[in-house]
């Protein structure tokens, strides 16, 4: 009996059930691989490849409604918190929103295949209020093409995939412990790239107390920039006296540079509120500010919004 067989002999079916749930409900696990082992495991006399390939969409389905149900729930206030325990630094609420703008809910079929998109997409699903046997049919597909691949994979390879474990199985406890290092290092290089992709970011914020003073007074040249898409300001409204950023024309600059600028969001780290408020500075503007929060702090505080 290979050592394949016999790693997964005590795990099965169940373990991929598990793993796959977990990683789709947020977590970063790497899960495709497992999914390649778990092929090459089938092809050499464990589960059939069908039993794996359900367990692993079945666990998708599942987390996948969770937050679907989340998003028709909780609206967009869900998705800050997607954003926060994302370690994808590509998955901002705003990227994904463009991507449903454009091609709906059969962005499910490729979303998980793409880093930070997977989990979002779901619940932007139930944000935006798709049909839930249209979300149900994306998802399906996205999911068996995802689950499908990851086991074809190991199917086709299961002798070099075999081999690798058995080395690891010659090499006793190191082998064990080079498995854990591999997966403490697949973290702490996204726990990194959050990080710089922050870092580059950073900038100073106004708190949306200090932009309600300033709409206040009177003679402010205040200029107040909602960087979210139109669907998303249709959907939840706008601050009172907020442009849309479409209104901005590329390297030409609006009312002319020189009055304080602010640019708000719905991403809770302002990841495109910062990324609007850097062009605004190439474009000669100064100051500029992204709004700490966005529009879902302005809204916690109990300001006003409108509808455009």
């Amino acid at each position: 009996m290979s050592t394949l067989t016999l790693w997964l002999e005590h795990i099965g079916v169940l373990a991929v059930f598990a793993f796959v749930l977990v990683e789709q409900i947020g977590l970063p696990l790497p899960t495709f691989p497992l999914l390649i082992v778990a092929g090459a495991w089938s092809a050499q006399g464990g589960a059939p490849v069908i039993a794996i390939a359900l367990a692993a969409v079945a666990a998708c389905l599942f987390a996948d409604l969770a937050w679907y149900a989340a998003g028709r729930r909780f609206g967009s206030r869900v998705l800050r918190t997607m954003c926060r325990l994302s370690l994808e630094p590509d998955s901002c609420v705003a990227d994904t929103e463009h991507l449903f703008t454009r091609f709906g809910p059969r962005v499910l079929v490729i979303a998980k295949f793409v880093p930070g998109l997977g989990a979002v997409s779901t619940a932007m699903s139930g944000v935006v209020g798709s049909r839930l046997a249209v979300f149900i049919a994306y998802d399906l597909i996205g999911a068996s093409l995802w689950a499908g691949a990851g086991i074809a994979i190991g199917v086709m390879f299961h002798d070099a995939v075999d081999q690798v474990f058995a080395e690891l199985g010659a090499l006793g406890r190191v082998g064990g412990l080079l498995i854990l290092a591999v997966l403490a290092i697949f973290l702490a290089l996204k726990f990194w790239r959050r990080h710089q992709f922050f870092r580059e970011l950073r900038m100073s914020r106004i708190s949306v107390q200090e932009l309600n003073r300033l709409q206040q007074e009177t003679g402010t040249t205040l200029l107040l920039i909602d960087a979210r898409p139109r669907a998303s300001r249709t959907r939840d409204g706008m601050i009172p006296g907020a442009i849309a950023i479409e209104t901005l024309v590329q390297d030409t600059p609006l009312h002319g540079p020189g009055r304080e600028v602010v640019v708000y969001c719905a991403c809770p780290n302002e990841a495109t509120a910062a990324r609007v408020a850097r062009r605004l500075i190439r474009m000669g503007y100064h100051p500029v500010r992204p709004l700490e929060g966005g529009i879902h702090a302005w809204q916690d505080a109990g300001f006003t919004l409108i509808r455009p």
